[in-house]
């Protein structure tokens, strides 16, 4: 680490200062000061990603709950444990999740309450298990249905070695992919029931547990039982595995889809699929003829080809959620066509009203609207022949108002302003079988500062992909005028993920997530899939860098600061507030410097008048405030560009109740990062001297 390079963290904002300025310490100190300083970009990361955290192996924790630590409490204690966040009361079930009549009458009972002997898993986890309850949640209890396939994704997600016998304490954790991290979430095992029966999703056999369990677990996620009422499958299924996901849309089915969904049967796979008509989320939609349920979420379980009368026939096996109700036409369980195959393929024929059943891939397009498809494996979904390693990048970020929110390219002076990710694609050498595949993935997420599913809101979303050749922090809106588009998803959608593959030669691109229209709030994580080598950074970057250093003891300062300084050439808090007030704008209509922020001025050691001038030439409104934008081009006036992040960050730290930065905030943050830069410096400088062995002066 080199003197122009200084890092640091604010930590160092703490150290105590003297009572008082002395000029010519003040001037001593930031001759040390460089002329480039630059903080850690890692101080300013969210913690988990600093730490690592997020992962399937240490995920972060639901509402900052730690789970062995609240277990091993229990056990000390010899206490069940009871969920505070996730209390077993009315508000958890939530409103419209049941009837009231029935509402006043739950009782949240522990298994034992309910059974002798109750296990968490019977003989292995199975689709079969169990069967969905008072509540409108086939969307995701179709999801659980595909899990039961990938054992080891199961495994992680229902923790399956959780028992009712040893170190029982009422406790219970699974875990779920959420915008781009792996969260572990607790829980009680209080269930709701009315007269000693599960009120929603419950196992067929009496005594087990794991399906509950699971669905309290998630229905904590999403805020309560009721705001699990009525979905998408293709929510549950990205929460389950986090891979990449892909939607098709089964009226404008290619050729290409039997060969998509056989590749997705063989692999890593979640699919789920959806009926069209009646009303969503209504577990008592109307049952067609044809045995299938009008708006209604089903499991994808499998696939295979069966030799009927001389001509293959290609077959999609379908599971209803409800554990009952299926198919009843060609290739149903007890269709006449299955006379007609050969042996070796009546083993698919399994006649049971267990909500399973076989149909045809003609009749799967024509009765179907949607196939949602989750792996863990993107050549699955990418059409590729190899088992070549996809790398994956995930970036969090936020649209924020007047900040970082700049919409869509229709106005480009405000689409500048969105978040930016530098993408570097490297020469790799390539499968000569995917010469004309995809090489790249892009996803976007958005996630809402609700805690209540049915509170959020899905904004309209989308990403451009732009070539570039120079490297910069930001690109401004002139670069946008006539950057080169090389890609973008198909349009902005109010879904909460979009996502599309493209095909990309090595070089430098530009990814611009942003929201439909401008000034629209949001968190979004990026996840960007490539098979060639590739460096992904935030281009606005995190933190602060100092560009320049503002003149600080000319004789005019001087004399200026004589005049207030007492006997010994130093100003106190009081001496500074008048020195302040009387020189910097006489007469302005504000209550002026306070004595407290005089007070901080003088533990910062900063007595500096030109952030004064600074702060009236970009003031170009004229209305006493900096808005964002102008506080961002005085920042950088004063010697600082700070990252999107860091520049909300300041805001919300530093702005009135107008929403905009006075004078005096204005002096206090450039005085704050001044002092901080400087500390970063000093550090440095020291350590540099130690490290040459020379006595520190």
């Amino acid at each position: 680490m080199n003197e122009k390079e200084a890092e640091f963290d604010f930590k160092k904002l703490l150290v105590k200062r003297p009572a008082a300025v002395c000029f010519w310490k003040l001037r001593r100190l930031f001759q040390l000061q460089n002329e480039t300083n630059r903080s850690d970009p890692r101080c300013l990361l969210p913690r988990n990603l600093r730490e690592g955290r997020g992962s399937p192996s240490d995920p972060e924790r639901f509402l900052d709950q730690d789970f062995q630590r609240l277990k091993q409490s229990c056990l000390k204690q010899r206490l069940r444990f009871t969920d505070n966040l996730f209390p077993p009361e009315m508000k958890s079930i939530g409103f419209g999740a049941l009837n009231p009549d029935l509402l006043w009458r739950v009782e949240w009972r522990r298994p034992h309450e309910l059974v002798q002997n109750p296990v968490y898993i019977d003989q292995g986890a199975s689709r079969f298990d169990f069967s969905q309850g008072s509540l409108g949640n086939c969307w995701f209890l179709a999801s659980v249905g595909a899990l039961t396939f990938q054992k080891d994704i199961m495994a992680l997600v229902i923790q399956d070695q959780q028992t009712f016998s040893v170190d029982y304490a009422g406790i219970f954790h699974f875990r779920f992919w959420r915008f781009g991290s792996w969260v572990d979430v607790v829980i009680d095992d209080k269930l709701p029931t009315i007269n000693g029966q599960l009120v929603f999703v419950h196992s067929k056999t009496q005594n087990e547990f794991w399906p509950a369990l699971l669905e309290k677990a998630y229905a904590k996620v999403c805020g309560s039982y009721a705001d699990m009422d009525a979905g998408h499958i293709a929510d549950a299924l990205k929460d389950f595995t986090g891979g990449p996901h892909m939607s098709i849309d089964l009226r404008e089915a290619s050729e290409k889809l039997w060969d998509v969904i056989r590749r997705a049967g063989q692999s890593e796979s979640l699919m789920g699929c959806g009926t069209p008509g009646g009303r969503p989320g209504m577990i008592n939609n109307k049952v067609s003829a044809n045995g299938l349920v009008e708006m209604h979420a089903y499991t994808v379980t499998g696939v295979t080809e069966v030799v009927f009368r001389g001509h293959s026939v290609k077959l999609v096996r379908i599971f209803n959620p409800w554990g009952h109700g299926e198919w009843n036409q060609d290739w149903s369980d007890r269709s006449p066509l299955w006379h007609f195959v050969r042996p070796e393929d009546q083993k698919n024929k399994v006649e049971l009203d267990d909500g399973e059943f076989w149909m045809s891939m003609e009749d799967f397009c024509r009765n179907f609207s949607d196939l949602d498809i989750c792996c863990t494996d993107v050549n699955v979904l990418a059409g590729s022949d190899s088992s070549f390693s996809w790398k994956t990048d995930v970036h969090k970020g936020q649209w924020i108002i007047g900040i970082t929110a700049g919409g869509c390219s229709n106005d480009i002076e405000s689409f500048s302003k969105n978040p930016q990710f530098l993408v570097t694609l490297k020469e790799t050498v390539e499968d000569s079988r995917d010469a004309r595949s995809p090489n790249l993935l892009v996803s976007l997420i958005q996630k809402s500062d609700k805690r209540n599913r049915h509170l959020a809101t899905n904004l309209f979303i989308g990403f451009n992909i732009f070539q570039v050749k120079d490297i910069k922090e930001k690109f401004p809106a002139s670069f946008f005028r006539n950057a080169q588009l090389v890609g973008k998803n198909k349009s902005f959608i109010n879904s909460r993920e979009v996502m599309e593959f493209f095909r990309l030669k090595a070089g430098n691109y530009l990814i611009v997530p942003s929201t439909f229209k401008p000034n629209e709030a949001s968190s979004f994580a990026l996840t960007v899939y490539t098979k060639m080598e590739t460096i992904i950074q935030d281009s606005s970057g995190y933190g602060v860098t100092r560009t320049k250093m503002i003149p600080r003891d000319t004789d005019e300062t001087f004399k200026l600061f004589a005049q207030y300084a007492d006997k010994f050439g130093e100003v106190d808090a009081e001496r500074l507030q008048r020195l302040l007030n009387e020189n910097l704008s006489p007469g302005r209509k504000t209550a002026g410097f306070s004595l407290d922020l005089c007070r901080s001025l003088v533990a910062l050691m900063d007595v500096s008048n030109t952030r004064d001038d600074i702060f009236y030439s970009m003031d170009a409104s004229h209305t006493g405030h900096l808005s964002v934008s102008e506080l961002r081009n005085a920042l950088k006036a004063a010697g600082f560009v700070l990252s999107d992040s860091m520049l909300n960050l300041m805001t919300l730290r530093y702005r009135d109740s107008s929403g905009g930065i006075s004078l005096e905030s204005f002096v206090m943050l450039v005085v704050r990062m001044d002092c901080m830069a400087m500390d970063a410096s000093r550090y440095v400088f020291m350590i540099k001297m130690k490290m040459r062995e020379i006595p520190a002066l």
